[in-house]
């Protein structure tokens, strides 16, 4: 019998050894800058579509009571979407998957997709059921306040109910991006929000006035427009899911449904969801109270709200998803083969661009925010009165952008160590903060006090899970945080002066009639502010080459 061959990792010397490692290690930040570049990229796809559907919107349909219905009736499965999609469901599924696939290997894993799939089909269809009966409720609780316009109130259930299924396709869109992260295919998952508001800007463009034409409510083409952008992004993630033979296999008997539900790996998925459903439907509850005041002020302020709320997403869509994305599943690989290093230096690196990136977006909303709103949204039954009231609102969450996007690094530090109680309970504590601060923001700022309020309790809320981590020890700081901060915060002071001058130099409202003039100002202003920041950073001595590779 032959001797078995030694393997080059034996009879390498150390050292050699040590050069394999820091390859590896090497081309693993390398493939996290280039997953978390294209989750980005496709992130802008998705709010630059997102931004010219609620510009088509904002021009069609203007500020009304009507609009208002048809935001209150989208936040509701939107909102749910955030709870069990997105939020509960996927903190709790990735990490088990992750750990399953570097722990079990590929053949268990499929096998746990098929009885999560199974298991989540049949409580989506209980729930449609649910929300479409009991939709006066929902839209009550959510904003009791339309009642003063009784047609608004009315075509708010309408639209609820015929939106409500849509909850459904984006759970299943959840699993299946779950799915895909984890086998590290993040640009089908990325990209599926761009039909959403494609299906959308066509039901505005051609639904609504075909509807006028027949005496219909123009506004109600919008619900169909959310659930065709459902389906169609349900569509491109089973086709993915095809391609790499990761289709699930969804039983639709109660023999099926028992099965799955037998699956150790299905019951610690919803073990998990339980705390991690706390901790989002926490945020959720702070977004319906708010909703409700704000149904309770000036008519438009729900529209309002929303349209700073778009604004303030593309820095926490395009900066905080992205990383929480591409970093979720690799720090719960790297916890289930107890690598504590690697776990606590992509959390670092993590925060390390939330910084670098996160901070000027903040001065820039919290400094430029009227020429942002002016140019995007003043057109058509937009007024300059509407400009005004979302400038103060996109202010408002500016204050806390830098929080919005940091949570969204260290919540899946906690979640991939499966460890989901912590963050909800200071989820329900900040919920507390958020409503005292309320109290006394709303008096005194209207609608914008309700963002103030949300964007201080966003600071407090990521000062309080990094303080966790850091206790923990599961996140060790390396050296050089107090120079880095220090340099983007003198490169940051420099944009604001900036920012604040061209702010005021340019009479952004003014220009209403000469919409390419401002439109080619701004694009200029943006380009110059760039510059300027990362000059400075560069001035400054921050190697940003180096900072993403280290």
């Amino acid at each position: 019998m032959m001797p078995a061959k030694p393997s080059i990792v034996t009879v390498m010397p150390r050292a050699g050894a040590r050069y394999i490692a820091g390859a590896a290690g090497y081309t693993s930040r390398v493939s996290l800058i280039k997953s978390a570049s294209i989750v980005s990229l496709l992130t802008l796809a998705s709010r630059i579509t997102g931004l010219v559907r609620d510009l088509l919107m904002a021009s069609t349909f203007g500020v009304s009571a009507m609009t208002d219905a048809f935001w209150v009736a989208f936040r509701i499965p939107n909102m749910l979407r955030r709870m069990f999609a997105e939020g509960a469901f996927s903190q709790a599924f990735v990490p088990v998957l992750a750990s399953s696939r570097e722990l079990r290997g590929e053949a268990a894993t499929h096998q746990l997709i098929d009885a999560v799939a199974t298991a989540l089909t049949w409580a989506l269809l209980l729930t449609s059921i649910l929300g479409m009966v009991g939709a006066p409720v929902l839209v009550y609780l959510m904003a009791a306040g339309l009642q003063q316009s009784p047609q608004g109130f009315d075509a708010a259930v309408q639209m609820t109910r015929w939106m409500f299924p849509y909850i459904a396709c984006m759970s299943l869109v959840a699993l299946g991006a779950g799915v895909l992260n984890t086998w590290k295919k993040f640009a089908v998952p990325a990209a599926t929000p761009v039909l959403l508001n494609i299906a959308m800007i066509a039901a505005a463009w051609l639904g609504a006035p075909w509807l006028a034409q027949h005496g219909i409510e123009p506004i109600f083409a919008m619900a169909g427009g959310v659930m065709l952008g459902g389906l169609l992004q349900l569509g491109a993630i089973l086709l993915a899911l095809r391609h790499m033979g990761l289709t699930p296999r969804i039983g639709l008997n109660g023999r099926a449904l028992r099965q799955a539900w037998a699956q150790p790996d299905t019951r610690r998925v919803a073990q998990l969801m339980g705390p991690a459903l706390l901790g989002v439907s926490v945020a959720q509850i702070s977004l319906l109270i708010n909703t409700q005041i704000a149904s309770h002020l000036a008519v438009g302020s729900v529209s309002w709200l929303n349209s700073a709320s778009l604004l303030m997403e593309f820095p926490t869509a395009m900066l905080g998803v992205a990383l929480g994305v591409v970093l979720m599943p690799q720090l719960a690989a790297a916890k289930a083969a107890n690598d504590a290093d690697r776990f606590s230096q992509m959390i670092d690196w993590g925060l390390r661009l939330v910084l670098l990136l996160a901070l000027p977006a903040a001065v820039a909303l919290l400094t430029f925010a009227q020429a942002l709103v002016a140019v995007l949204f003043h057109n058509g039954a937009f007024t300059a009165r509407d400009v005004a009231q979302t400038t103060t609102a996109l202010t408002g969450y500016g204050v806390g952008l830098l929080g919005l996007v940091a949570i969204k690094v260290l919540t899946p530090g906690y979640y991939a160590s499966q460890n989901i109680k912590a963050p909800a309970m200071i989820a329900i504590a900040v919920l507390g903060i958020t409503q005292a601060l309320n109290l006394v923001f709303v008096p005194l700022f209207a609608h914008a006090g309700l963002a103030l309020a949300i964007g201080v309790g966003a600071l407090v809320n990521a000062i309080w899970l990094l303080i966790g981590l850091i206790r923990s020890k599961a996140f060790v700081p390396q050296p050089g945080w107090g120079r880095f901060a220090l340099q983007v915060m003198a490169a940051s002071i420099l944009l604001s002066v900036f920012l604040v001058w061209a702010n005021q130099a340019i009479p952004w409202v003014a220009l209403h009639e000469q919409k390419f003039k401002r439109i080619a100002l701004l694009v200029a202003v943006i380009a110059a502010a760039v510059f300027v920041y990362f000059f400075a950073i560069w001035a400054s001595g921050v190697k940003i080459k180096q900072l993403l590779r280290r």
